[in-house]
């Protein structure tokens, strides 16, 4: 099979298109015929070195995608067949490659409303914002929540979760990207580039990081007494907090197709709705990480791999 490979870490030139054997499944797993991989952050940041992950070489880089499930092992409850989508569990990618083997656990009923295209965009990206408003913010109808970076991926499925639970959505994004982020729901837009959301904002109920950096200190100041901010942009635990009236929390992203199932029926009943979604091949990989690690991306990019 074509798989997208790291022999070390490096730059975007890094990530080489070549002839790899096909993955076997062992029990209970299923190899699937990969239609479409999303590019997230963590992609490059593994490749890079930066995210302290362990990794032996050759090393094939991806952590969610859609397809078919075209070998069922031994021990597996799915079906040849079978259009699937998934987010690898800790410990495992390989999404960059026409084939995956994973244990059927992890894997999902693909959304019958989606491509393939469209649900491996949202696999990792509304998984971690299901998790970080509904599990771990556990925000209400009626509070105020400040979102960073508006127009990614993540956030951009937030807006919309955090809309539907009835919350006033406020987010940052360029003045260019105003009108999408309103489009998903967005009651109040903040153009970063301008405006600083420390000195506009002090009443927000909750606020949910994506971006890092200078942004970590403006959502602890966007916040009123008693409330709280999650973080996803930094490492593995939440910043400390400069208030004592304030709480800082680092969701716990899990890994399950009972997780998998919560997104598909947002997904199904129209709750969330893929994001601008920017398609590339697997020979465009050094130019995707490009465009990712500039992080001004509009939505996802998606490799479309097969048919």
């Amino acid at each position: 099979m074509k798989a997208v490979v790291i022999h070390s870490h490096g730059g975007p030139d890094a990530l080489v298109l070549e002839d790899v054997p096909d993955p076997v499944p062992g029990r209970g797993e299923v190899l699937v015929a990969i239609r479409a991989a999303s590019v997230n952050a963590a992609d490059w940041k593994v490749r890079s070195g930066n995210l302290p992950v362990s990794i032996e070489f050759p090393h094939i880089l991806g952590r969610d995608f859609s397809g078919v499930v075209e070998v069922a092992g031994p021990g597996s409850d799915l079906e040849p067949g079978t259009e699937v989508y998934a987010v690898c569990p800790p410990g495992q990618e390989g999404a960059y490659a026409e084939k995956i083997a994973i244990d059927a656990r992890y894997l999902a009923r693909k959304p019958k409303n989606l491509s393939h295209v469209e649900a491996a965009s949202i696999g990792l990206a509304a998984l971690t914002a299901l998790v970080s408003l509904e599990d771990t913010l556990e925000l209400k109808r009626g509070e105020k929540i400040l979102i960073q970076g508006g127009a990614g991926g993540v956030a951009g499925i937030a807006i919309q979760l955090a809309h539907h639970l009835g919350a006033e959505v406020v987010t940052t994004a360029r003045a260019g990207n105003h009108a999408y982020v309103r489009s998903l729901g967005a009651d109040h837009v903040i153009d970063y580039t301008k405006e600083d959301p420390s000195t506009l904002l002090g009443d927000c109920d909750a606020a949910f990081d994506t971006v890092g950096g200078v942004c970590v200190a403006q959502s602890f100041a966007a916040l009123k007494p008693g409330g709280r901010a999650a973080f996803i942009a930094g490492g593995a635990e939440a910043p400390v907090s400069p208030r004592d009236d304030v709480v800082a929390l680092r969701p716990a992203v899990g890994r399950s197709r009972a997780l998998m199932d919560r997104v598909t029926a947002y997904a199904e009943t129209g709750v969330i709705r893929p994001p601008q979604i920017t398609s590339m091949s697997l020979s465009e990989a050094a130019r995707a990480h490009e465009l990712s690690e500039a992080k001004h991306v509009r939505g996802k990019l998606v490799f479309k791999v097969g048919n």
